[in-house]
């Protein structure tokens, strides 16, 4: 396991609540830099609102998260932007501009909130969709791609901002094989490269092939956690046993 002062990203006792309901219950682990970590369980477990919250995009009733160093959830506008440096996040939706070009999709946020000149914001442009296998994709406006097409945009987007770690929820639930293998090489490029990463998936075999660690959410609770070959071979309990068998 990594060393302490390896983590990147700290999560202690961490509890979410919508009213009522208790969606996160006490969740602790930590991510090491340069780890790639698959997120798995039943849906309603509470993987995707963990990465919102890690995100900053919920509000945690107890525990602390930290990313970098820095306390996720301080008030003031300054934490605010340092979270948005430290973390790039991708959705399920594409969440791509439509009336604007691949390229311009990409260097909006890095002429408006990073200020950097059109020819520097281009070149990086440049750079994360050749990462992505799209540059000739540049003019195109989003409704000309595929979804597998739209969804690297989206990871070339997060990208450009040169993110500390990456976050990717279920990015691959509304394509097709085809398309999923194709996002899904993307993002295995990127773990080989030393990006730090988080992603909640149902896709076991990219978890088994990729993911240094996994964690398996169970009723809002880490039910299970450990090095991907470890859990996988031989599962502790019988609810991540029949997660398993129910995912071959």
């Amino acid at each position: 396991m990594p060393e302490e002062t390896d983590a990147v990203v700290r999560i202690a006792g961490v509890i979410k609540e919508f009213g009522p309901l208790r969606v996160l219950d006490g969740i602790s682990f930590d991510v090491a830099r340069g780890q790639t970590v698959a997120i798995v369980g039943r849906s309603g477990s509470g993987k995707s609102t963990l990465l919102r919250c890690i995100a900053g995009l919920e509000t945690i009733q107890g525990g602390t998260i930290a990313v970098c160093g820095h306390a996720v959830g301080t008030p003031g506008s300054a934490a605010r932007a340092q979270l948005r440096r430290d973390v790039g996040m991708v959705f399920q939706s594409y969440n791509l501009f439509p009336h604007l070009t691949v390229e311009r999709n990409i260097t909006l946020a890095l002429t408006l909130v990073k200020k950097q000149s059109k020819e520097e914001a281009r070149k990086r442009a440049a750079d994360v969709l050749g990462l992505v296998g799209l540059t000739d994709k540049t003019a195109s406006y989003p409704e000309q791609l595929s979804g597998g097409q739209q969804q690297r945009v989206a990871i070339a987007r997060s990208l450009a901002l040169q993110p500390q770690v990456m976050l990717f929820d279920e990015v691959t639930s509304a394509l097709d094989p085809e398309l999923t293998a194709e996002v899904l090489g993307v993002m295995e490029d990127l773990a080989r490269r030393g990006m730090t990463m988080i992603t909640v998936t149902h896709e076991m075999g990219f978890a088994r092939r990729v993911a240094d660690l996994v964690v398996f959410m169970h009723k809002g609770k880490v039910w299970e956690i450990g090095p991907t070959e470890e859990l996988f071979a031989a599962p502790r309990t019988p609810e991540f046993r029949q997660f398993v068998r129910s995912e071959l």
